[in-house]
């Protein structure tokens, strides 16, 4: 942004890189966070796990407790863990490089509708090379069979 900065936070399927849900605020509060994790889990599915670095707004009770509640298990980064949250990272990277550096939005309210626009086109329109060219809408739609997926990659491989 030209003047000041905003944080994100995002909600994303560890499998399909689809982004599940995404907040952002002025300020690294906690209400955010669990505003995104809220609206994550009212998505309809329900993750074996959920992983988070430690920081205070993924360690209060506020943001664990509803993970907790619904017996989803709880992994965080520890230090020396950095491939633990390597897709949120390479998403981080893919925001920035395709979106943030490029528009240099002018204000918070630019920013959040671009990256609306953005998460659209990152999640339905832009394919992924560890997803066989398919898309994050398309891998996190589809059945969790990843034999499924597979046979879909080595096809399009040999086509």
């Amino acid at each position: 942004m030209q003047r000041g900065f905003i944080y994100l936070v995002a909600i994303i399927g560890w499998f399909s890189r689809y982004v599940i849900a995404w907040e952002v605020s002025a300020t690294m509060d906690l209400g955010f966070c669990v505003s995104a994790l809220e609206w994550g889990l009212a998505s309809g599915r329900q993750p074996e796990g959920f992983n988070t670095d430690q920081g205070a707004q993924f360690t209060s009770p506020q943001f664990t407790s509803p993970l907790l509640d619904r017996s989803i298990q709880i992994s965080m980064d520890g230090r020396g863990r950095a491939l633990d949250n390597v897709f949120i990272e390479r998403l981080w990277r893919s925001v920035k490089y395709e979106d943030i550096y490029l528009n240099d939005y002018p204000s918070a309210t630019a920013a959040i509708a671009g990256l609306g626009r953005y998460f659209r086109f990152y999640n339905c329109e832009r394919p992924h090379q560890a997803l066989g060219y398919l898309t994050p809408q398309a891998v996190y739609s589809a059945k969790r069979d990843t034999r499924r997926i597979g046979a879909q990659k080595s096809r399009e491989a040999q086509a």
